[in-house]
């Protein structure tokens, strides 16, 4: 394929887009760049480029290093795509629309993943590897040509952000630039499972960076012992130094941090769970985002009841606990939380992929 052996221009600044194509004059690097920004899938696109030019770009760059191998919609209005990276790897991201009608991206930043929670599809594939900043833009300009403009970003999708900040900040510094797709700064999130070290060097690296990124923590159990049973990152990353991470971030930045809480029927529903999370959350400026457990075949967890999850809710409320459950969406194509990587397509270059 021609996109195997030219440089993808997704994923570059203005000033990167001329110097790969050598342009002069310097402001057609801001031209292009724009037109990327608007979904431009060919240089033939770019009508305020001479034909000449379009021909001679064509011959040194493509555009997009990836290409959407599958599109599912679920009757919610979730949208899910099925990447395929240049190096055969797969990726899926996923556009969630929510009552009011807005419209947020769930986009990966890693190839599979390599945290292993016990609850979560994607983890059972393993790391392939980190995608780069390009790959993560196609993700996003791949789900506005399928749906339309966006209104949100949030990585949340396959892989752990955290181990992966260079290229999503590169990311989000193209996404938010005002003069080509000007995503807004306070509309990115960012969901880790918990590592403590990447949660100080996030908020580090906020400061003065001129991007604004939230964080949400996959706690879904502040019970130490059983953490540790379904995700193994918590033994390098203990309770009482992820409470510290998590309390240096709001202090650095001044925002209120989600905690997630994926919740497993007869499990993590019952009163010394919500004890353990008050707890945990004593002193702490968070809100706390309930999750149903979303089915994946081969695992015994179940999905709890909508009255086992009031239930729990409720008892966090009644601890003066700020709290909310979230509406499931996607599940009917694989495509709500923890369901990632069913449906990716078998491939020599990768390793765990399921059909």
């Amino acid at each position: 394929m021609e996109t195997d052996v030219l440089p993808p221009l997704v994923g570059l600044d203005p000033d990167e887009i001329r110097q790969a194509l050598d342009l002069h004059p310097s402001f057609r690097g801001l031209q292009v760049f724009q037109w990327i920004a608007k979904g431009a899938s060919s240089f033939d696109e770019m009508t305020n480029l001479s034909m000449a030019d379009r021909e001679c770009f064509a011959k040194k760059a493509c555009l997009y290093s990836s290409s959407v191998t599958q599109t599912q919609r679920d009757p919610d209005g979730t949208v899910k795509l099925q990447i395929e990276l240049k190096d055969g790897c797969c990726v899926e991201t996923v556009l969630l629309t929510d009552r009011d009608g807005r419209k947020t991206a769930c986009v990966s930043c890693q190839a599979g993943c390599g945290m292993a929670c016990a609850f979560c599809q994607t983890g059972r594939l393993g790391l392939e590897r980190n995608l780069s900043a390009g790959e993560i833009v196609e993700e996003f300009l791949y789900l506005e040509k399928a749906a339309g403009k966006l209104d949100n970003i949030v990585f949340m999708g396959m892989g752990e952000p955290l181990q992966n900040l260079d290229a999503i900040f590169k990311a989000t510094s193209v996404l938010t630039n005002k003069k080509g797709r000007a995503l807004s700064s306070r509309r990115i999130t960012l969901s880790t499972c918990g590592l403590v070290k990447g949660i100080y060097e996030l908020a580090d690296r906020e400061s003065g960076s001129g991007i604004s990124i939230r964080l949400a923590v996959s706690l879904t159990t502040a019970d130490a012992q059983l953490r540790e049973r379904l995700m193994p990152v918590a033994k390098s990353n203990p309770l009482p130094e992820l409470k510290k991470a998590i309390s240096y971030y709001t202090e650095k930045t001044g925002k209120r941090v989600t905690l997630e809480a994926a919740l497993l029927g007869g499990i993590n529903t019952n009163r010394e769970s919500a004890d353990a999370l008050k707890d945990f959350t004593s002193g702490l400026d968070v809100y706390i985002n309930l999750i149903p457990w979303n089915p994946v075949p081969g695992l015994e967890f179940t999905t709890p009841s909508a009255s086992e999850c009031s239930r729990f809710l409720k008892m966090l409320e009644g601890a003066g606990l700020n709290a909310g459950l979230r509406t499931r969406r996607g599940s009917s194509i694989s495509g709500a939380c923890g369901q990632l990587g069913r449906t990716l397509k078998p491939s020599s270059r990768t390793t765990g992929t399921s059909n």
